[in-house]
């Protein structure tokens, strides 16, 4: 796989592909009205959940973890990932643990990623770049604009994909990691949510939407009192050589107002060579 320009070519799933995630799939043959209300969550659901980008960006940042579960052909492997995000500046740092490979080898080096408005930084991409050397990936040039590839969704991807939903409703109050938040299940449009996004996300979840095999995207969201997004799981559905696969993806946001320091990399610092895999 050649890298010009610094950026990737070949099948979405490019930083699995590298680490081994590919081996393993591979190996396997719209309402308008006043905002909800904050206690019951019944006033206006599509509109509470259509506004958790813009609550999300008042509250600045939060610590963040993510994971990303495939699935074809009866087996799952699983991707999960911990870290900090600015909804202001759309910018994060998140370590990326992948699986156990198919042999039952030891879990690979964690993968450090950068993530900035149209492009993912990642560290330990894998075999062919040198161990000090960043790979930077242009985010609007992937089918699924880097809601998968990076093994984890880009949190404001995954919060701004909610702008596109419809059809949602209030399921009920629930606790998580105790605190009472009101969950919301629907499906969200992608094309639609790229239309509306924010302009430093809007490129990447336009290539999603000509990427994916469908636009509908069905998702589990939670809001606290605040109306910000605490938990969101997306379910999507993708092509991958020709297969099938279940990707289920969920994001979980806490302790908000936490420091983020996302510095990006020099330019020296970015490989442009050929990468193995």
């Amino acid at each position: 796989m050649a890298v010009q320009q610094h950026r990737l070519r070949g099948a979405a799933f490019a930083v699995a592909a590298a680490v081994g995630v590919t081996a393993l799939t591979g190996s396997l043959s719209g309402c308008s009205g006043g905002r909800a209300d904050a206690r019951t969550g019944d006033a206006d659901p599509t509109r509470a959940v259509r506004d958790a980008s813009a609550v999300l960006a008042a509250a600045g940042t939060s610590k963040a973890r993510t994971s990303m579960e495939m699935a074809a052909g009866g087996t799952r492997v699983t991707i999960r990932g911990e870290g900090a995000y600015d909804f202001r500046q759309r910018a994060g740092r998140l370590k990326v643990l992948l699986p156990s490979d198919a042999s039952g080898a030891e879990g690979h080096t964690p993968i450090t990623e950068l993530l900035a408005p149209g492009a993912l930084y990642m560290k330990n991409r894998g075999a062919g770049v040198p161990a000090d050397k960043w790979v930077r990936i242009d985010t609007t040039t992937l089918h699924d604009g880097n809601l998968v590839t990076g093994g984890a969704t880009d949190p404001a991807a995954a919060v701004e994909l909610l702008r596109g939903a419809r059809g949602v409703r209030y399921v009920g109050q629930v606790e998580l990691a105790g605190v009472k938040v009101r969950h919301y299940r629907g499906t969200t449009d992608i094309g639609r949510a790229a239309r509306a996004a924010s302009p430093q996300v809007r490129g990447a979840l336009a290539a999603a939407a000509k990427g994916f095999a469908t636009d509908t995207v069905p998702f589990d969201a939670y809001l606290d009192d605040a109306g910000r997004l605490r938990k969101v799981r997306h379910r999507f559905s993708y092509l991958n050589q020709g297969r099938t696969v279940a990707v289920a993806s969920t994001t979980l946001l806490f302790a908000f107002g936490s420091p983020v320091d996302v510095r990006l990399p020099d330019a020296r610092d970015i490989y442009a060579g050929w990468i193995e895999g």
